[in-house]
């Protein structure tokens, strides 16, 4: 859900998800006001949240406040809202991905490209659309706390959340099982340092969307991620949710053989420990293979100034005005003329005839 509270905008990950009624849906685009020299902006509502929640409704109306009459568009797997906020939790996110790639086809005002914003898994959601597809193109990408290395721990659920508690409960049972990995959305982004033999061999998303697999990687996606004009990475310092919480900069667990285990709050192995108690240290993006290598064109939009890597001096996905408005105003609705959205548009045009001679 996304709250309010004493002036700052809240947005928590899985727990705080207002419920809808059983026979609820809502609109999905929250508004149709749009002036043609203004990027549209589409949104990804993260865990245990919905296209249509109060929350999400009430940030479209914050963002409108800084650029008026901007089309916004919030993205959803299944018009129901309460169906929508399951198919944060089970689904196949491949073929979510593709429902998602139809949806925004679909829309005319998008035609010309979007900005985008994605809360929690919704950025890596939303980085793969721009890997895949990315037609229409995104020309600016922002992702709040969003796990773009995968999580080493399951995140947390409230005590009557039921729908999470089941996921949580079905993922620990087995996380890497072709069934889970088909079925349950967190498991198909868990990337456990101690098992990462494991995790290459099953994992069908993370690993295509970051290239750990040779036989995934595609030059196509490459060029579609650098031809982002920004792509802008905010880390929650306070992150207790996301673990670790650098994979919102890309970064992760180094791999051990023998680590030490501690359990989270809710009774699950986490992989956070080296030897001796001594926490696990962090692989740093620029520091990853697959920035090194440059597996999916990271590397490259990076040296060209396109990566931005903010911090937010709050807990996961609690958003105060500061933590947010700066990267509105200065990513979200900007003009068509400006130089950063025509080398863009020239990288994305590159990569649409790449594409043509690919196939």
């Amino acid at each position: 859900m996304l709250a309010t509270a004493l002036g700052a905008l809240l947005l928590p990950l899985a727990a705080l998800a207002l419920p809808f009624g059983a026979g609820e849906s809502a609109t999905n685009t929250i508004t149709r006001n749009h002036e043609p020299e203004s990027l549209p902006l589409v949104i990804w509502h993260g865990m245990g949240d919905s296209h249509s929640s109060p929350g999400m409704l009430k940030f479209g109306e914050l963002i409108q406040k800084i650029h008026p009459r901007i089309f916004i568009h919030s993205v959803y797997i299944e018009e129901k809202a309460s169906e929508d906020q399951k198919a944060g939790f089970f689904g196949d996110l491949e073929e979510q991905l593709e429902v998602v790639s139809e949806q925004l086809r679909g829309i005319p005002e998008l035609q010309d490209g979007f900005d985008a914003i994605g809360f929690s898994q919704g950025g890596q959601f939303m980085r793969a659309y721009v890997e895949w597809y990315n037609d229409p193109p995104v020309h600016n990408l922002i992702t709040f706390g969003s796990q773009h290395m995968g999580v080493a721990g399951m995140p947390p659920c409230r005590a009557f959340d039921v729908i999470c508690l089941m996921a949580r409960a079905a993922a620990n049972r087995g996380v890497y099982t072709e069934w889970a990995q088909k079925n349950l959305i967190q498991a198909q982004y868990y990337r456990d340092p101690a098992r990462l033999e494991q995790f290459l061999e099953y994992n069908r998303f993370l690993t295509r969307l970051n290239g750990e697999v040779p036989e995934t990687r595609n030059a196509t996606y490459a060029r579609n991620l650098a031809s982002l004009s920004n792509l802008v990475l905010v880390m929650f310092s306070e992150d207790d949710m996301v673990i670790p919480k650098e994979s919102s900069w890309f970064g992760s667990y180094t791999p051990v053989e023998d680590p030490e285990m501690i359990s989270d709050s809710q009774g699950a192995s986490v992989n956070i420990m080296g030897a001796g108690g001594i926490p696990r240290e962090i692989v740093p993006m620029r520091m990853q293979p697959m920035y090194v290598e440059d597996w999916v064109g990271l590397r490259e939009l990076d040296e060209r100034g396109g990566v931005s890597m903010e911090i937010c001096e709050q807990r996961h996905m609690h958003l105060p005005p500061e933590c947010w408005e700066g990267l509105v105003k200065r990513f979200v609705g900007g003009g068509w003329g400006s130089d950063d959205r025509k080398a863009g548009s020239a990288l994305r045009e590159e990569a649409k005839k790449f594409a043509v001679q690919a196939k």
